[in-house]
């Protein structure tokens, strides 16, 4: 039997990537946490969390995730991470006030790039109630040209690879 358009997608380990059709990765799948909130602003009219404000965790999880990690301030850095490519799959709704798990993996690790894949939980939740892709790629920060991954960044993130 299929699916309706109305069921939700059920969340299987061992994923790679949020896509539609993939198998979606579940708690266990994730090495790092990061604690968040929902707040009041981010509900709209409809009453759940907007779409954009994923967004808005998936980069407060990761350089959150940077700053604790590399024990410095990554915005100090000859190389800064800019994002090139964001996605989410959108599982089930949230709303304020849902406590939030943002699992965090790294997906791949380039010489220039990493690939971050991220959970949204709500609380101890097994299933993810969203999966995304967040990539940095690593510039110079004057000149913004592709440079390598600073070494800090790079031992941090070697630390939790998939």
């Amino acid at each position: 039997m299929s699916a309706s358009k109305t069921d939700p997608p059920t969340a299987q380990a061992g994923a790679s990537s949020p896509g539609i059709g993939t198998a979606l990765p579940i708690r266990s799948d994730f090495r790092v946490f990061r604690a968040m909130g929902t707040r009041w602003m981010d509900n709209d009219v409809y009453g759940h969390v907007n779409n954009v404000v994923y967004y808005s965790y998936f980069d407060t999880a990761v350089n959150g995730w940077l700053l604790e990690a590399t024990a410095m301030d990554i915005r100090a850095l000859p190389a800064i991470g800019v994002v090139a490519e964001t996605s989410c799959r959108f599982l089930k709704s949230i709303s304020f006030p849902d406590a939030l798990q943002l699992g965090l993996r790294c997906e791949r690790l380039g010489r220039r790039s990493v690939v971050y894949g991220i959970g949204v939980f709500r609380g101890p939740e097994t299933d993810p109630v969203a999966v995304g892709r967040f990539v940095h790629v690593y510039v110079d920060a004057l000149s913004r040209k592709a440079v390598d991954i600073p070494d800090v960044v790079r031992a941090a993130v070697q630390r939790f690879l998939v």
